[in-house]
């Protein structure tokens, strides 16, 4: 198992498409890449900030993702880039302060959404699970010790 701590990194945001596209990955993230290429089945854990995953997150996957890695390159006639990441599958699971049941259905769970169609299943990463963990900050120990137990049971079943 390898973990990758994404607040622990320290790399650039992306500024522009041609920067995606032809600008080298930071040093501090061959690693990620190669964690990633080894991975068969990938977790995301993330608190729900401002309705979606952090800023931090989202710069990460914009900086790893990149074509020539996530992407397979296509000449310009090609259409779609060919889905470089194929053979993996993922799990996103996402803490907050609100109820899950008010985010799955009423905001109709819009940011694990897009998460798991614009991003993973665009790089090829299929099947995507995810699990919602509402009102984390107000757990109990024993509750939270029991959806601690629940990830755990769901990183075995994946291995």
């Amino acid at each position: 198992m390898r973990h990758i701590q994404v607040a622990a990194l320290t790399f650039p945001l992306l500024q522009s498409q041609r920067e995606w596209e032809h600008g080298a990955l930071p040093e501090s993230l061959h690693q990620c890449q190669s964690d990633i290429a080894w991975a068969q089945h990938i977790v995301f854990f993330f608190p729900l900030w401002l309705g979606d995953m952090p800023a931090l997150l989202k710069g990460f996957l914009e900086q790893v993702a990149r074509p020539g890695f996530a992407l397979a390159p296509v000449n310009a006639n090609q259409g779609f880039p060919k889905k470089a990441l194929t053979g993996r599958s993922a799990h996103i699971v996402v803490t907050m302060g609100m109820p899950g049941l008010v985010y799955r259905f009423y905001f109709r769970g819009h940011s694990i959404k897009s998460m798991k169609r614009n991003i993973l299943n665009f790089v090829g990463i299929a099947p995507v699970k995810d699990t919602v963990i509402g009102m984390a900050a107000q757990l109990s120990p024993d509750k939270a010790r029991r959806w601690l137990e629940r990830m755990a049971d769901f990183g075995r079943a994946a291995a």
